[in-house]
C-alpha cells in the first residue's frame, strides 16, 4: 500500500474508534479497505467510488468468498466513502442481499470435544479451546482476556466489550482454572492471559483456528467444526442437560432469546423423547384372513 493509502486507513480507524467500534470490527473493516486498495491496483484509494465497491463485491463473490465476507466488506467500504472521502454516492454501493440457506451448525459431541482437547498442539491452544467450550466464549473474546478478568474466588470470568460492546460474566470451571494456572506458570504472559509469539501481544485468532483444525484432523473428527463450534457445543450440551434457555442466553451474551432458541434444534434431548410412529405399528395383523 502507498503512504497515502496507509494514512487513509489510519484516519478511518480513528473515526471508527470515535464511534465506539470494537477493535475486532476495526480490524475487519481495515482488512476490507486494504483489499479494495489491492483491487484498484495503481489507482489511488481516494479515487474509489460506489461503482468500484460494487465491482469489488462481485470480484469477492467470484473468488468464492462467503456472503458474510461480502456483506462486511460492503459495510466497511460504504462507511469509508461516507466518513473519510465524504462521497454523496456512498449508500448506492450495495448489491441485492442473497437469501441465506438455513443450515444448522454441526456440533461436536462431548467425546469429540475431549478428543480435540487431547490433540491440541500445545497447552496454550488447549486452554483457548477450553475457554470456548467451558465458558461459551467467542474466539475474539478469548484473545482479549486479561488476568484480572479471572475471578477465582467467585469462579467467574468477566468478559468486557464482547459483541455489541456488552460486558457479561460467565462461569469458570475448576478444570479450566487449573488449565489456566498451568499455562500462566509455563508461559508467564506479560499482559494478556494468552499471548502469541510477541510478549505483551494477544494470541492471534487465526492461529487458534489453525491449531483447532490441526487438532481436529489429529483426533480423526470428520465433522466440519471450527473453534466457534465449541461455543455451539457449550450451549447445546447445557440445553441437553435441562439448563433454562434464559440462563443460556445470558451466558452467551445474546440480545434476543430467538437467537438462543437455535440450540433447542441442535439438542438431541427432545428428539430422543419423541417416539417414532414406526415403532408403534403392530407386529402382526390382529384379524388375519381365514
Amino acid at each position: 500500500m502507498t503512504h497515502d493509502a496507509i494514512e487513509l486507513c489510519r484516519r478511518y480507524a480513528d473515526i471508527l474508534r470515535a464511534k465506539g467500534s470494537s477493535e475486532r470490527t476495526i480490524d475487519n473493516y481495515l482488512y476490507s479497505l486494504k483489499g479494495l486498495a489491492e483491487f484498484l491496483g495503481e489507482r489511488p484509494l481516494d479515487t474509489a467510488g460506489a461503482k468500484d465497491i460494487v465491482a469489488y463485491q462481485i470480484d469477492l463473490a467470484a473468488h468464492g468468498r462467503s456472503d458474510s465476507t461480502v456483506r462486511v466488506a460492503t459495510y466497511a467500504l460504504r462507511g469509508f466513502l461516507e466518513d473519510v472521502l465524504e462521497r454523496p454516492d456512498a449508500k448506492s454501493a450495495k448489491l441485492p442481499c442473497p437469501r441465506q440457506p438455513k443450515r444448522l451448525p454441526e456440533v461436536p459431541s462431548p467425546q469429540e470435544v475431549k478428543a480435540i482437547f487431547d490433540a491440541a498442539p500445545s497447552p496454550k491452544y488447549r486452554a483457548a479451546f477450553m475457554l470456548c467450550y467451558g465458558s461459551g466464549l467467542r474466539t475474539s473474546e478469548v484473545v482479549h482476556l486479561l488476568p484480572r478478568h479471572i475471578d477465582s474466588q467467585r469462579m467467574l470470568i468477566r468478559v468486557e466489550r464482547g459483541k455489541g460492546q456488552k460486558d457479561r460474566q460467565v462461569m469458570l470451571s475448576e478444570q479450566l482454572l487449573a488449565e489456566l494456572r498451568a499455562c500462566w506458570k509455563r508461559y508467564a504472559p506479560k499482559t494478556y492471559l494468552l499471548e502469541g509469539k510477541h510478549p505483551g501481544q494477544p494470541i492471534d485468532p487465526t492461529s487458534i483456528q489453525r491449531a483447532f483444525q490441526a487438532a481436529r484432523e489429529r483426533a480423526g473428527i470428520r465433522k466440519r467444526v471450527t473453534p466457534r463450534s465449541l461455543r455451539h457445543a457449550f450451549a447445546t450440551h447445557l440445553v441437553e442437560r435441562g439448563t433454562n434457555l434464559r440462563v443460556v442466553q445470558t451466558l452467551l451474551g445474546h440480545q434476543s432469546l430467538n437467537t438462543t432458541a437455535l440450540y433447542t434444534h441442535l439438542a438431541k434431548t427432545w428428539l430422543t423423547d419423541v417416539k417414532s410412529p414406526l415403532d408403534s405399528l403392530p407386529d402382526k395383523d390382529p384379524n388375519p384372513k381365514a
